[in-house]
C-alpha cells in the first residue's frame, strides 16, 4: 500500500435504548462466537445511512466508516497506551492500492483494487468512483466540507478506465488528500442508488439515508433506529486485510451508569461517552481498559445565535462570557478532563495555536455592566439548549450555566433537544444558545477559522459573518511562509477574542473504556469505533 506524507503537498505548492442479556441474533453464515462479536454501547444513535447526507448524527460517522470504503484512509500511529490514534498527514491505500501525486501537486492519480466488490458483488469501478464524487460535490454537506480541499467540480473527476481515476486541481492544496480520507468521500454502489433515485431525487438521498449502498468491511444486518444497529462482515471485502470482528452490535444505552455496569459485568465490550466520574472509578479499579488520548482539535464550546437579537450585539456574547461558570464548568461536568480554554492572562494570542484560551473569566459585575451598555440592564430571558444525545455533560453545563447567568438577570430555559434534530437545528439557526462540542478534521489554525466562524453552514456554530476575519483566513490558507502565516493567524485571533461568537470552555481528553482482551482500538477524529482493525488477545 502506499503511504504519502502530507507535507509533501504543502512543498508542491501549498449520537432510547434499552439494556439486556446479550441479544438473541441470527447465526452468520460462519461459525459465530462470543470471541468474534464486539457490542458497544453508546449514549446516541446513528440516524443515516448516506455519507453525503445532511444533519447525521456524529454516530453516522461510525456507519459509514463501516460500511463504506473509500479511496484512502488516515495511516495511525501507536500511542504509549497501547491503542492507536490516526494520523492526518500520513495515508494509505484502500479502494486504491496506489495513488501518486504530480510534482506540481495539480494531478492525483488512483489505481483500483481489480477485485473490489460492493455488498451486492458487482465489481468496483472507477465510474462508480467518479459517481459518488460527482454526488458528494453536489449534495449540500459534502459539498461544503469537500471544497475546503479543492474538490468542487463534476469534471475534476475523470474515470480514465474501468480502474484509474484522476482528480485534477486548480491549485496544489494541502488538504485535498486529507479530505478524500473523511466519510463525505465515501463510494457508493451507483448503479445501486440509481435504481432507486427519482426524477426529484436525483441522487436517491432519501432512499441512501435508509438504506446501505457500501462495499465496505461490513453491512448492515439491521437496524432498530434510536435503538440498535447489528454489523455482519463482508467477507469478500478486498480493502484491507479480513477484519478479525465477525459481528458488532451497537447499541444506545442512554444511562451512563447501565453502560458503565455492562461494560464490567462483561455484557459490553466497549463503552463510549461515559462521565468523567465514571472513567475515574473503573480506572481506579484497574479491570478493564481506560484510556483518555488528548484532543487538540475537539473542543467543548457554548454558541450563541449572532444574528439574532440579543446576540446580535458584541456586548451582550462579551457580558455572557464574564457570566460564565468557568471553573465550575470544568470541573463540574468534566471533572477536570481536558485543558482549559478561559482565563487567559492578556488579550493578545500567546500562541498561533487554535483554539487557544480567552482572556475571559467570571467577572459578574463586568458582565452586568456590559449588559447595561447594551440595553438589558435589567437582563433578558432566552432558552439555552443541549443535545440529549450529549447529556453526560450537555445537562449538569446546562444547570451551571442557567445557575450562574441568573446572576446578571438572564433568565435561561433549559430545552432538551433529540440527538435525531440537534443537527437540522443547528443547520437552521434555530438554537439562539446551547452547549455543545465539535472537531476539526484537520488541526491547523486557518482550517479551523475556515469551518467554525465563517460561512453559512451548520459548523459556523455562531453564525458568524466578519469581514475582516474572511480575508485574513482566506490570505492564510495558501501562505506556504511560516512567519507571514503566523502573522495572519494571530490577527484572527484577536478578532474572534473581540467578537466571541462562541466560548470555548476546554478541550477535552478522549475517554474510552474496553475489555481488557481487546486490541488494536484505533481513535479517530468522530470518536466511534473503526470495527475493522479490533481483535482479541
Amino acid at each position: 500500500m502506499t503511504s504519502l506524507k502530507r507535507r509533501h503537498l504543502l512543498q508542491a505548492g501549498s449520537g432510547a435504548g434499552f439494556l439486556a442479556a446479550w441479544p438473541t441474533l441470527a447465526p452468520l453464515a460462519h461459525a459465530q462466537t462470543r470471541q468474534e462479536t464486539v457490542r458497544v454501547l453508546a449514549e446516541g444513535a446513528p440516524n443515516s445511512r448516506d455519507p453525503h447526507g445532511e444533519g447525521v448524527s456524529r454516530e453516522s460517522l461510525g456507519t459509514f466508516t463501516n460500511i463504506y470504503d473509500r479511496l484512502i484512509n488516515f495511516d495511525r500511529v501507536k500511542l504509549p497506551s497501547g491503542i492507536y490514534r490516526y494520523d492526518y498527514t500520513r495515508f494509505k491505500g484502500e479502494l486504491a492500492e496506489r495513488f501518486e501525486v504530480s510534482a506540481d501537486g495539480h494531478v492525483l492519480t488512483f489505481h483500483l483494487r481489480r477485485d473490489a466488490t460492493f455488498h451486492d458483488g458487482a465489481p468496483v469501478t472507477a465510474a462508480d468512483v467518479k459517481w459518488s464524487l460527482d454526488r458528494a460535490v453536489n449534495l449540500p454537506a459534502s459539498k461544503r466540507q469537500l471544497s475546503t480541499g479543492s474538490l468542487t467540480d463534476p469534471a475534476q473527476f475523470v474515470a480514465v478506465d474501468p480502474h484509474t481515476l484522476r482528480i485534477t486541481l486548480p491549485r496544489a492544496d494541502r488538504y485535498t488528500l486529507p479530505n478524500l480520507a473523511l466519510s463525505f468521500a465515501s463510494v457508493l454502489n451507483s448503479e445501486l442508488v440509481k435504481k432507486n433515485a427519482t426524477p426529484t431525487d436525483p441522487w436517491g438521498t432519501q432512499w441512501v439515508r435508509n438504506n446501505a449502498a457500501g462495499g465496505g468491511a461490513y453491512t448492515v444486518e439491521s437496524w432498530s433506529p434510536g435503538q440498535q444497529v447489528v454489523y455482519a462482515r463482508f467477507d469478500a471485502w478486498k480493502s484491507g486485510p479480513l477484519p478479525y470482528v465477525k459481528r458488532a452490535i451497537f447499541q444506545t444505552v442512554p444511562t451512563p451508569a447501565t453502560r458503565s455496569a455492562a461494560l464490567q459485568r462483561g455484557d459490553a465490550d466497549i463503552a463510549l461517552q461515559l462521565p468523567p466520574k465514571d472513567v475515574d472509578a473503573l480506572a481506579e479499579q484497574k479491570k478493564l481498559q481506560v484510556h483518555s488520548v488528548p484532543v487538540t482539535n475537539t473542543f467543548r464550546f457554548i454558541a450563541f445565535n449572532s444574528r439574532a437579537k440579543p446576540f446580535d450585539d458584541v456586548r451582550v456574547r462579551q457580558a455572557v462570557a464574564y457570566a460564565l461558570p468557568y471553573t465550575g464548568l470544568f470541573r463540574g461536568a468534566s471533572l477536570g478532563h481536558g485543558q482549559p480554554l478561559f482565563g487567559a492572562a492578556s488579550a493578545a494570542p500567546a500562541t498561533t495555536a487554535f483554539p487557544q484560551p480567552y482572556p475571559y473569566d467570571t467577572q459578574l459585575q463586568k458582565a452586568r455592566e456590559l449588559l447595561a451598555q447594551a440595553g438589558y440592564a435589567e437582563g433578558f430571558k432566552t432558552s439555552f439548549s443541549y443535545n440529549v444525545s450529549d447529556a453526560t455533560i450537555g445537562e449538569p453545563a446546562a444547570l451551571l450555566v442557567q445557575e450562574a447567568l441568573r446572576r446578571v438577570g438572564i433568565e435561561l430555559s433549559i430545552e432538551k433537544v433529540p440527538g435525531a434534530q440537534w443537527g437540522t437545528l443547528q443547520t437552521e439557526r434555530k438554537l439562539p444558545f446551547y452547549v455543545d462540542t465539535s472537531s476539526a478534521w484537520f488541526n491547523d489554525p486557518d482550517y479551523f477559522f475556515r469551518i467554525f466562524f465563517q460561512g453559512d453552514w451548520r459548523w459556523n456554530f455562531g453564525a458568524f459573518d466578519n469581514a475582516e476575519l474572511g480575508k485574513l483566513v482566506d490570505a492564510a490558507r495558501w501562505e506556504t511562509d511560516k512567519s507571514k502565516y503566523d502573522a495572519l493567524i494571530r490577527k484572527a485571533i484577536q478578532i474572534a477574542f473581540r467578537e466571541v461568537p462562541i466560548v470555548p470552555l476546554w478541550l477535552p481528553s478522549y475517554d474510552i473504556a474496553l475489555q481488557p482482551n481487546l486490541r488494536e482500538f484505533t481513535y479517530y477524529i468522530h470518536g466511534q469505533v473503526d470495527f475493522r482493525p479490533l481483535a482479541r488477545a
